[in-house]
């Protein structure tokens, strides 16, 4: 019989092998260092070409989000550049929760995550191709508890302040694959949105707001332990250097429009999220929001306004979340983009679900929607 051999020693890896009999696993996830969440995985499978393995990641009642699990497909790849999806179900009575995902591999290795990876190695290779090109400044807002540098891009030559920042929550991968696109756009030279949004505005984009946790495969949290987006309030250099670090360039610069872009376990859909409960609400600056939901909900079939989080009551919004502190403290249009995990509810595409293709592309439909919101005002 084939026996398979399982590795995540490598960046973003995470898995605990129980047992592995033949070509069938039993696993179970490595929580955040210093924290409780799990529900990131990525891990190599080797020997098994041509042959079904069945890999049984167990304990998922207790990950940080068990309604993530039923219609989940695991991402899949044989060559670490396609993903696709691998038949899973779920069993909320096996093993306290337990996702089996079966899959025939062509080769004699395989990858699977929870979504496609987006390494470090590959992060670096964005910001050094971005930096390179015409009218693009790299700047070095500070280092993480881990060493590893927090880079921002600039660009643009016009008064409006537009903050892009993503992946606060390292396994929301989504938001890294969102900022590719985005940055393929922007420096694009022909592009007429990138043209338009460069005469239009300054452009801060912060890629990666988490190295550290992106890096040790974690899903929610930094070197620390740290959830940044519950940091905004009161961000210190010993738990969450990297808001600390942001928090302060966003005093110096102003934010007139901020997107924080990040991935939701368990909604199958892209939506956004506001500010509704921020103490100085004002039904003028809340119709900003809406107002540029209103557009990209025009512009693609990819995002809807159906499903979404609650709405927070009156002055009770949380301020240590970002988009809510951005939007009390500059006055700015600010808001958080989800993206799914699982494929669209509406628009299912079933081969690959919610994929990095689909997560670039959205972020051009956003920021041509930016360009309309700004030349509508």
């Amino acid at each position: 019989m084939t026996h398979i051999a399982i590795d995540s020693a490598f960046d973003s890896g995470n898995i605990e092998v129980l047992s592995i009999e033949g070509r069938t696993a039993r696993l179970a996830l490595r929580k955040d260092e210093n924290s409780e969440f799990a529900q990131w995985f990525h891990f190599r499978v080797a020997g098994a070409a041509g042959e079904e393995i069945e890999l049984k990641l167990t304990g998922l009642n207790g990950s940080a989000y068990p309604g993530g699990w039923p219609d989940y497909d695991a991402c899949v790849s044989e060559d670490r550049e396609y993903w696709a999806r691998a038949a899973s179900s779920f069993d909320k009575d096996e093993a306290n929760g337990t996702l089996t995902i079966r899959y025939t591999p062509a080769s004699n290795v395989a990858w699977f995550a929870y979504f496609a990876p987006y390494s470090m190695e590959r992060h670096h290779d964005l910001v050094a191709e971005a930096s390179a090109s015409e009218g693009v400044e790299l700047v070095r807002l500070g280092e993480t508890l881990d060493g590893q540098p927090l880079d921002m891009l600039e660009m643009g030559e016009g008064a409006m302040q537009v903050w892009l920042y993503a992946r606060q929550h390292p396994g929301e991968t989504q938001a890294e694959w969102w900022m590719e696109g985005a940055l393929e756009c922007l420096t694009d030279p022909v592009d007429p949105v990138a043209r338009a949004l460069r005469r239009h505005c300054r452009l801060h984009i912060v890629p990666n707001c988490n190295p550290d946790g992106s890096r040790r495969g974690h899903l929610r949290t930094n070197a620390a332990g740290t959830n940044l987006n519950r940091e905004w309030a009161s961000p210190s250099a010993e738990k969450s250097p990297e808001v600390a670090a942001i928090l302060a360039k966003m005093d110096e610069t102003g934010v007139d429009f901020a997107m924080d872009v990040h991935g939701d376990e368990a909604i199958p859909a892209v939506f956004l999220a506001g500010f509704e409960g921020i103490p100085s609400w004002t039904d003028d600056q809340g119709e900003g929001f809406y107002r540029y939901q209103r557009i990209l909900d025009r512009r693609t079939p990819d995002f809807q306004t159906k499903l979404g989080y609650p709405k927070a009551p009156p002055g009770k919004g949380n301020l240590s979340m970002s988009t809510n502190q951005v939007a009390e403290r500059f006055g700015a249009c600010a808001m958080t983009l989800e993206m799914p995990y699982k494929d669209l509810a509406d628009f299912p595409e079933p081969e690959q679900g919610w994929s990095p293709e689909r997560c670039k592309m959205l972020a051009r439909d956003c920021l041509a929607a930016l360009v309309e919101w700004i030349e509508t005002r």
